[in-house]
């Protein structure tokens, strides 16, 4: 069952959510750079037959594979524990369910921008966005939390 946040929850919760949602973005890249880094001395290997292969670097570029992964594990976790959605771990993008006109919308954040000043319903997405104003503050409603 999803938590609904009112604005005033969702931008309580956004400094933690923001650390962790940048935290999971560069996580991610270091993985994506060391997985590149090891499937690049893999093809060396195979074109030329064989390669004199630095077992340091190949250890240490696994490490940082491994790391990254239990990283980006960790706050994907710490964010979706407190009912906050993943949507774009290319672009920092999260978003807060809420409750709009007692349908399910999403108060829409990317890690770019300075607090949530969107929205969207659960359908549109991204590229429906809308700019939270006086309408959606008077019409939306999260859940009490003791």
């Amino acid at each position: 069952m999803p938590r609904f946040f009112t604005l005033d929850q969702a931008r309580a919760m956004l400094p933690a959510v923001s650390r962790d949602i940048r935290e999971a973005v560069q996580a991610k890249t270091r993985y994506a750079d060391a997985e590149a880094a090891i499937q690049n001395m893999a093809q060396r290997i195979m074109m030329r037959g064989g390669l004199n292969v630095d077992i340091n670097e190949v250890e240490g570029w696994k490490t940082q594979r491994e790391n990254s992964a239990n990283s980006l594990k960790r706050s994907m976790e710490r964010i979706e524990e407190v009912g906050v959605l993943i949507k774009d771990l290319d672009v920092g993008l999260i978003d807060f369910p809420t409750l709009y006109r007692g349908s399910e919308v999403y108060l829409c954040y990317r890690m770019d921008e300075a607090d949530i000043r969107f929205w969207h319903g659960i359908t549109e997405g991204f590229a429906g966005r809308k700019e939270i104003d006086s309408a959606f503050l008077d019409n939306h409603r999260g859940e009490d939390v003791a």
